[in-house]
């Protein structure tokens, strides 16, 4: 029974239900028009194998990268009062928000053949980086990236400073406070924020196909080969979605004992 003051109020229960039942219904339509006898042989194609490799390489070596430039700079805006910080959060978070076709365009523009700064790479050293899986990669770390800044950034706004300062006062030197002291302090952030950004670049379409193109074997992730073969065979392509499904339920039951102990999200 629910305890006083926690049930919800009759005129926001009818719209909770629709809200609930417009998002569960696709999912549904999934599952009951899947083609679940045929699955084996469908996901078992070459083709089908090699997205889902690249995919998960590509999204493992993204989240990699956001790692390690990601974290040092969550730790810059959060720590950081010089002027300016608040503009410099603002433009690293504008992926969550930005289209990704016009994130993939601004690849394109940076690091293309003819960009601000892929002009000097293909004039010096002959590399031209779009519609390699090196483009994948950048494509979707930097998609991914701003969920992990995101996420670290507040947990390390809310932790405990005067553990660091007590580590410092004993000697500690900064990065050693930061390895030794931060970084468990904010783990089960850092450890969320990995899983978003890996489950986002795993299902990145449009800064990838943009950047990176779709050929087989070499660009073409999952989302571009679901793309594709719902054009021409959509069993395949519900067969397909149902790995990325189970790969997002898989992510958010990581992350399930973290919203439930905190009861909030990131």
């Amino acid at each position: 029974m629910d305890r006083p003051g926690t049930r919800t109020p009759l005129p926001l229960l009818a719209p909770a239900l629709v809200a609930a039942l417009f998002l569960l219904l696709p999912l549904a339509g999934l599952l009951i028009r899947a083609p679940w006898a045929q699955l084996p042989e469908l996901l078992s194609e070459p083709e089908a194998l090699e997205a889902l490799k690249l995919s998960l390489i590509s999204a493992t070596a993204a989240t990699g990268l956001s790692l390690l430039f990601g974290v040092p700079l969550a730790f810059a805006l959060a720590r950081s009062r010089r002027p300016g910080i608040s503009l410099l959060r603002a433009l690293v978070t504008l992926p969550l928000v930005l289209p990704p076709v016009v994130g993939g365009l601004a690849l394109l523009l940076a690091l293309g053949r003819r960009g601000i700064v892929g002009g000097y790479l293909y004039e010096w050293f002959g590399f031209s980086l779009p519609y390699t899986v090196w483009a994948v990669i950048i494509a979707e770390t930097f998609v991914a990236m701003p969920f992990l800044v995101v996420s670290v950034e507040g947990a390390l706004r809310t932790a405990d400073r005067g553990l660091e300062e007590a580590a410092a006062t004993l000697g500690s030197k900064p990065f050693a406070t930061f390895r030794r002291v931060t970084l468990p302090l904010i783990a089960p952030s850092l450890i969320a924020g990995s899983v978003l950004a890996w489950a986002r670049a795993l299902g990145e379409f449009g800064a990838t196909i943009t950047f990176a193109g779709s050929f087989p074997g070499t660009t073409q992730t999952m989302p571009i080969h679901i793309y594709l073969k719902l054009q021409n065979d959509p069993d395949a392509a519900i067969a397909l979605s149902l790995v990325l499904l189970l790969v997002s339920v898989a992510a958010l039951g990581l992350l399930r004992e973290r919203w439930m102990n905190t009861g909030t999200g990131l």
